[in-house]
């Protein structure tokens, strides 16, 4: 397989443009409207090969901003219609998802650098950050708090289960509707993040956390592109405040937790969250060999044929071979993406090479499947799905 020129026509294929803005959709059966952390992972792509493209994917991420500053997790592009994520802006969804933003918007910098493009997007990334930092942590404890599993980017993932109060064998319908009704509660408080949202579900994740750190210090970088030396210096401390209240709030053991309530209970279900503090050197040295010579290579736990299980394999949920419950053990390419830089990050090229290798043979095998069965190499869920495009970036610089 030529992976460059399939994933050029992948994401050609899957381009749309409406009201003058063009944008990526994941899939064209199965998501056929524009997702945050999915366009993202578009812009970082076609910065390789169509940095104008990758400019235009971001800009209309940034069209349907809220007045707050959050950055909907969809957009549907289909005024008018009602959907069971949408309140607020009009043709958008009412939840956020992983802040990738900032990372993506410096990576297409990098490779076509344009200044004034930084200076076009800048209020708006400035405004979606500070609102992660004002309204999803509002007592100032330096983590941001997501309202719904789906904002995680891993809608039915188990380390979920019991803030959202199912059991690990709950049914894809049941688990649907229990985030459904996340919504509708969320909605009747008008989504009043201090006073109500916290009162349902309010879950301080680890890979959101993870992702907001590098993130800031994404939008770090960026200020001083735009010469803002001010907010510079506040956005990379900010970006350190989060990684020492992850620190003291999430790890235990050698390894991060995802933490619910006031309480910061740790959510003791093994994910492979553990490893996504690689991403933004989260772990000293020691503890990050020690947790991928423990964890992430153990095959009775998450180490599968073909890539690293989602969830343990010692865990009530495992569940790799059915797409309904594709977070409880299946293998994703955005999951293979973070580790793989987690590991370069650490100097730990043998073990990122072969996280490439196993993504590579992966498209090889099945195509570019939504998500993968790690045992056997299976694709499944949706077809002409636009995250394989990110084994690119483990194989082109």
């Amino acid at each position: 397989m030529n992976i460059e020129r399939e994933v050029k026509r992948l994401l050609l294929e899957n381009r749309r443009e409406t009201d003058g803005h063009q944008y990526t959709v994941p899939s064209g059966d199965h998501y056929p409207y524009q997702w945050l952390w999915d366009s993202c992972f578009h812009a970082i792509i076609l910065a390789k090969f169509e940095p104008v493209a990758a400019r235009a994917e971001l800009t209309a991420l940034l069209s349907k901003q809220f007045e707050n500053g959050m950055i909907p997790h969809i957009i549907y592009w289909r005024p008018g219609i009602l959907h069971m994520f949408q309140w607020g802006v009009e043709g958008t969804s009412t939840l956020t998802q992983p802040p990738m933003i900032a990372y993506a918007a410096l990576e297409v910098h990098k490779h076509d650098p344009d200044v004034s493009f930084l200076h076009s997007i800048y209020p708006a990334l400035v405004a979606y950050y500070h609102y992660l930092e004002r309204e999803r942590d509002p007592h100032s404890h330096h983590l941001a708090s997501i309202i719904n599993p789906d904002e995680s980017g891993e809608d039915n993932s188990p380390r979920f289960d019991v803030p959202l109060g199912v059991s690990p064998t709950i049914s894809l319908h049941e688990h649907l509707a229990k985030r459904v009704e996340l919504i509708d509660k969320n909605r009747e408080c008008n989504f009043d993040a201090q006073h109500c949202m916290r009162d349902f579900f309010w879950v301080k994740d680890v890979l959101f956390n993870t992702i907001l750190v590098e993130n800031l210090r994404a939008l770090s970088t960026i200020a001083s592109l735009v010469q803002n030396a001010e907010d510079e210096r506040l956005f990379k401390e900010d970006a350190e405040f989060i990684a020492t209240a992850m620190r003291t709030r999430m790890f235990e053991n050698g390894v991060y937790y995802s933490t619910m309530g006031p309480e910061f209970k740790k959510l003791k279900v093994e994910t492979w969250a553990h490893f996504s503090p690689l991403f933004a050197g989260l772990y000293t040295p020691d503890e990050a060999k020690a947790v991928v010579e423990n964890h992430m290579k153990n095959p009775d736990t998450f180490a599968g044929t073909y890539g690293v299980r989602t969830t343990s394999k010692r865990e009530q949920a495992y569940r790799p071979h059915s797409e309904n419950f594709s977070w409880r053990g299946a293998t994703w390419m955005a999951e293979h993406w973070f580790i793989y830089h987690g590991l370069m990050r650490y100097g730990m090229v043998k073990e990122a090479e072969e996280i490439r290798a196993k993504s590579v043979r992966l498209l090889e095998k099945s195509g570019f499947s939504e998500c993968f069965n790690p045992e056997t190499g299976e694709g499944f869920g949706a077809h002409n799905f636009t995250w394989g495009s990110l084994v690119l970036d483990m194989i082109k610089k």
